[in-house]
């Protein structure tokens, strides 16, 4: 007998690729020092999808070999299939793994043949046996024409002291950048979404580079390096943390401190040319070796940008820009100055693979965003000033015309939307302006204002008007330990450059017409804090802009449309320009905002005169909320009614009608329905409102989404409870009759009463003329436990039909 055949007969994949696959691999020389075999290895985290409120993570992408010619410099990848299988079987997830890891080299083999995949060549074709490091070196340096004597800075490892080991598509950036330096590119350009780690990739490739002692004239020496953004929280940050391991060749040039006995540099453009001198000249033209250009669409590589003069200088030097939001057009600022780039990983990328978060978005509709506004015959405004008489559309708001009614009906919904969900997630309010931002966290206040007792800073607005109490606010808020602020707002300064990894919520108040700046502001939202239960977040959207956007089917391609920022000495921001794409409209906004110390607006009118009209009156109401799930494919939303979403929602969590009765009616286990509930963003004053059923038990309102049941009001199950618990009611003094009565008479007004919140309930009218909370217990119901069963039978009662 052939034990051989038969053992190979049943051979699965992980015994060919023991018994026959990493043999070969040693053959080859693969496992002696400093080359290396990397077996099983994961490179995505798997896309995170969200069903019913529910988090799971997608299919991890593996790879069942990766060979490594140096610990961080992966050369090729090796499908294996189990001997049973023709060897052609592995071929496409060969392809695609090298690909998507960026190698030039894949193998697919089921332990006997060998097909060898050549992205320098182009060429596949079956092989005898694995080529050695060695041989794949000479051909990927012969074809990428890598100088033999740039091989050390290409391969010299990472900075691992953090512990963070750089992504698949970080390494890839990495080395295209380093191999763009070292092929003698002057200008190049990386592509990566916000929240996948851009500052990452500057600092080892600032690390390779200077720990190899690359620079432009060859010489044995360190070389100068300059990080270079627009303003100081995107400097400072990187300075102190991530470039850490540089020590004390770091230096920031800041106030005139032109030190040139460093290494790594850091600087913002005010720095370096003030309104009183071109600081940056006190260093050679030649100085730097390397430049990093961090936001480089925002403005300095336009041939009009007076930033450009600092890029013009420092010519000789190599540039490098980073963005989340490169151009299309190749003739326009980013793609003009710096070529096409390098690498891009997009968002959607980041979400597929599991490192970003996805989100769900809320499509929210008040009356005056649905069929617009227009003022009433002779209407005066805050000022007595006539508004004059036209149609007052979303882009309107706040800009021409201020509707405080309309700010309290976004301020209203999203407390209500908070409440149903988690009143201390993470929010960010985006307003028109600084004055539209004051205004909502003044609404907010007042309608949180139980949270606002205990905690002071609950809501706040960080513009530029805040100034150092504004970043303090902001530098809170993003410490994950710090439960407050939980919303902020803001119009501009959030935008960009600010690093929260446990933002939740995205609220869009305000038109956003660019794409660029729309990609900006939703990656507040993208960072992913599993630990910390952040694993997907909401964009909730009062104007229209997230669906217009992510309906385009280009969204995540380049943008078309260009965004400059213009920031003061202090590297604050002063103006936003934006150019929209075509068939989106972003109305200029008429006034200079975000300065550093809060004025210096452009009025369009006199300069005693308000610059909008501001109509205090009337009223505005949320009329419908619309859910927009990502599809199974993470590729496209698909819209879910509120209201089908939640029947939806309730038919998921229990098969039918009587089980949910049964959960419901006991107090204990009804706790946990809520508790799902919410957890699922089911929200019972959003939902009675977009079902307009104001009056209904949430009982039955849930039933009747799910599955078509009558609907009850609270007054009818309050007066079918009275006649079921007449007994109950009897064997009670006439004060605990009356204490219990009071009770229906709340649950009709207020829904239905937890017991949690008994005890603050009956400290106020009427309860608190029977005494405290636990006097009525002692005196009428004999103890706390007596109080507690007699609510709870109470509660049984209301459900039983």
């Amino acid at each position: 007998m052939d034990w051989t055949a038969k053992r190979e007969g049943v051979m699965t994949e992980a015994d060919t690729c023991r018994e026959f696959v990493t043999p070969r691999l040693v053959e080859a020389g693969w496992s002696v020092a400093p080359y290396s075999i990397g077996e099983q290895r994961t490179f995505t985290n798997g896309r995170i999808i969200v069903a019913g409120g529910k988090v799971r993570r997608g299919k991890q992408k593996r790879a069942d070999y990766l060979l490594y010619l140096r610990r961080d410099y992966p050369l090729a990848v090796v499908e294996a299939k189990e001997t049973g299988l023709p060897v052609e079987t592995g071929v496409q997830q060969a392809r695609e793994y090298a690909e998507i890891l960026g190698l030039k080299f894949a193998y697919a083999t089921n332990g006997h043949r060998i097909i060898e995949i050549d992205y320098t060549t182009g060429t596949e074709r079956e092989v005898d046996r694995f080529a050695t490091p060695a041989e794949l070196w000479q051909r990927l340096t012969a074809a990428e024409k890598i100088p033999e004597a740039a091989a050390a800075h290409l391969l010299e490892p990472f900075n691992l002291v953090s512990g963070k080991v750089p992504r698949y598509y970080q390494q890839i950036a990495i080395n295209r950048v380093i191999e763009a330096i070292l092929l003698g590119d002057k200008r190049i350009l990386a592509t990566l979404a916000t929240g996948t780690g851009k500052t990452c990739v500057a600092f080892q490739v600032c690390w390779k580079l200077w720990n190899s002692r690359w620079n432009r004239t060859g010489e044995y020496r360190r070389p100068k390096i300059l990080f270079l953004a627009d303003r100081n929280l995107l400097v400072d940050d990187p300075m102190a943390k991530m470039f850490a391991p540089f020590g004390d060749a770091r230096h920031k040039i800041a106030g005139g401190d032109v030190s040139q006995s460093r290494d790594m540099y850091f600087g913002i453009y005010q720095a370096l040319s003030t309104a009183n001198e071109d600081v940056f000249r006190q260093y050679r033209p030649d100085f730097f070796d390397l430049i990093i250009i961090d936001e480089c669409h925002r403005g300095s590589s336009r041939n009009d940008s007076s930033w450009r003069a600092v890029l013009d200088y420092f010519e000789p030097a190599v540039q490098f820009g980073m963005t989340a939001t490169p151009l299309r057009e190749e003739s326009r600022d980013s793609y003009e100055y710096f070529g096409n780039p390098v690498y891009t990983y997009s968002l959607r990328q980041g979400i597929e693979d599991g490192f970003l978060a996805p989100y769900r978005v809320h499509r929210v509709i008040t009356t005056v965003d649905a069929a617009g506004w227009r003022p009433s015959k002779d209407e005066l405004d805050r000022y007595g000033r006539e508004v004059p008489d036209d149609e007052y559309q979303t882009k309107d708001f706040e800009r021409v015309v201020a509707l405080r009614s309309r700010t309290q009906a976004i301020a209203r919904h999203l407390s209500d939307f908070l409440k149903g969900t988690d009143r201390f997630a993470k929010t960010i309010v985006f307003c028109v302006d600084q004055e539209h931002a004051a205004e909502m966290r003044q609404e907010l206040v007042n309608l949180n204002s139980d949270l606002v007792k205990q905690y002071p800073d609950y809501v706040c607005r960080v513009t530029a008007d805040e100034g150092v109490i504004g970043l303090t606010h902001l530098a809170h808020f993003q410490d994950v330990d710090k439960p407050t602020p939980v919303i902020l707002t803001t119009s501009q300064l959030l935008t960009t450059g600010v690093d929260a990894e446990m933002v939740k919520n995205v609220v869009l108040a305000r038109v956003v017409g660019s794409r660029s700046e729309f990609k900006q502001i939703i990656g507040r939202g993208t960072r992913l804090k599993v630990d910390y239960g952040k694993e997907y977040f909401n964009i909730i959207d009062f104007t229209g802009t997230a669906t217009r956007h992510f309906a385009d089917p280009d969204f995540d391609g380049d943008p078309v449309g260009i965004e400059e920022v213009t920031v003061d000495e202090a590297g604050e921001t002063v103006n936003t320009v934006v150019e929209a794409p075509p068939g989106i409209s972003e109305p200029e906004a008429p006034y200079l905002e975000e300065t550093a110390e809060g004025i210096g607006e452009i009025l369009t009118e006199a300069a005693d005169e308000p610059r909008k009209f501001y109509v205090d009156g009337g009223e505005v109401e949320v009329i419908g909320h619309l859910v927009y799930d990502l599809d199974s494919d993470g590729k496209k939303l698909q819209i879910v009614r509120y209201t089908e979403y939640s029947g939806r929602a309730v038919r998921s969590m229990y098969p039918n009608r009587a089980e949910l009765q049964s959960a419901w009616a006991d107090p204990d286990t009804r706790t946990e329905v809520l508790r799902e509930l919410t957890e699922r963003g089911v929200s019972f004053e959003g939902l009675a409102a977009s079902a307009d059923q104001p009056d209904a038990d949430p009982f039955d309102l849930l039933c009747h989404l799910a599955w078509n049941a009558p609907l009850l009001t609270r007054r009818e199950r309050a007066e079918r409870a009275r006649k079921a618990t007449q007994d109950l009611f009897g064997q009670y003094g006439e004060t605990a009759r009356e204490v219990l009565s009071l009770l229906l008479d709340k649950y009709i007004e207020r829904g239905i009463i937890q017991f949690s919140a008994l005890s603050d309930l009956m400290k106020v009218q009427p309860f608190d003329r029977y005494g405290t909370p636990s006097e009525i217990a002692t005196r009428h119901f004999g103890g706390v436990r007596g109080l507690k069963d007699a609510v709870s039978r109470l509660q049984t009662a209301i459900y039983q039909q």
